[in-house]
């Protein structure tokens, strides 16, 4: 049987007992208490156990120690249950699929919200604190697009890019996931509670920090390695060249996922990070969604049918814009995108928007040329 919650944050009580030591000891022993009855010898006999740190487990179980760990997770547990959230262990099927697969998940997650299995297909939008209008409209319309394809936007519920993101997403009521530097009962920057809220009800508010941990500097290096595990891609959008964007990405390389950057425009005196990673080859360059789309394609097929060849036409709900766009095709040839947004009196960047979603669901498809015709 997994580990609970409450026997998990005792363990992290024991002196030594970081992150890996707790994975390692839960993997080997399997319940807290096969952990505390295990001797000296046992629990040196695990990797990354030392002689004086299996001494300081099998010591602590008759000590003041244990009663001190017991009423610190009573008192976690009983703040969860004050803020209508949850603990989710590592062991559990809920626990972020992708996550798991990282070097050093966390052992638990602090939830407010839902998690669902769909958020699997999520993509990471970040960026600068303080992003131009350009910057501003990118990522609503990242965000918005893949809001309306059904892919779970994750971001870290900061000033400027997460917050426009995640708002994107609580208007199309579409799900989105926040993952915070802090407890999850103490939500930063404080202008975000209102739109925390809204993300409660369209996704989930996460943090490995204990409840009542503060927004401190040093925690967000470690949130941004869940944001990056949470998903298949990290798209970034204007940032500093050694803003916290940069970091993020970094970490999806090492975690072996995805990075995608929008291009800043060169003749704006903007930060340059979005742009060096290009050049570095760090980012692939993206201007819209089905850029992305088209690269995690191979990993998308599992989760989205209609990327599998040999597909049989399946029967879907369209949106207005959606059935607008779909009635304007003809029905067996094909017809430019530019004429197709006179037909239908969108934009351009609007349709492929709608298309994408078409073609998702398998009723459209793309050729060449920006061709498209009826799936």
């Amino acid at each position: 049987m997994p580990i609970d919650g409450h026997s998990l944050l005792i363990l992290t009580q024991i002196p030594g007992i970081g992150p890996h030591r707790l994975r390692l000891l839960v993997a080997h022993f399997g319940t807290l208490e096969a952990v505390l009855r295990a001797a000296p010898r046992e629990l040196a006999g695990v990797e990354g156990v030392d002689a004086k740190t299996a001494s300081l487990i099998a010591g602590f179980r008759k000590s003041a120690g244990m009663e001190m760990a017991s009423r610190f997770a009573d008192r976690q547990l009983n703040a969860l249950h004050r803020c209508n959230a949850r603990l989710v262990t590592l062991w559990e099927p809920e626990y972020p699929a992708n996550l798991k697969k990282i070097y050093d998940p966390p052992p638990f997650l602090f939830l407010c919200g839902t998690l669902e299995s769909s958020d699997a297909t999520s993509v990471a939008i970040v960026g600068t604190r303080e992003p131009s209008p350009y910057g501003i409209q990118m990522a609503e319309m990242f965000a918005t697009g893949f809001a309306r394809l059904g892919v779970s936007v994750v971001s870290g519920l900061a000033r400027g890019v997460d917050t426009v993101a995640h708002l994107a997403c609580v208007r199309s009521e579409a799900r989105t996931l926040a993952v915070i530097g802090s407890g999850v009962d103490i939500i930063y920057p404080s202008e975000n509670k209102g739109l925390a809220d809204r993300i409660r009800d369209h996704g989930a508010i996460l943090s490995e920090f204990v409840m009542g941990t503060k927004p401190d500097a040093c925690n967000f290096p470690r949130r941004n390695r869940i944001i990056s595990g949470m998903t298949l891609g990290t798209l970034v959008i204007e940032t500093g060249i050694d803003g916290g964007a940069i970091i993020t990405a970094g970490l999806a390389l090492d975690q072996n996922r995805e990075v995608f950057a929008v291009p800043s425009p060169i003749h704006e005196n903007r930060p340059g990070g979005t742009n060096r990673l290009i050049r570095e080859g760090k980012a692939l360059l993206v201007e819209t969604v089905d850029d992305i789309l088209a690269e995690l394609a191979p990993r998308l097929k599992d989760q989205i049918p209609s990327l599998t060849n040999g597909r049989s036409r399946p029967q879907q709900e369209m949106t207005l814009f959606e059935q607008n766009a779909y009635d304007a095709l003809p029905d067996d040839e094909r017809i430019h995108i530019d004429v197709l947004a006179e037909r239908t009196s969108l934009t351009v960047s609007e349709l492929l928007v709608h298309l994408l979603s078409l073609e998702f669901k398998g009723l459209v498809r793309q050729l060449p040329g920006k061709f498209f015709v009826r799936g």
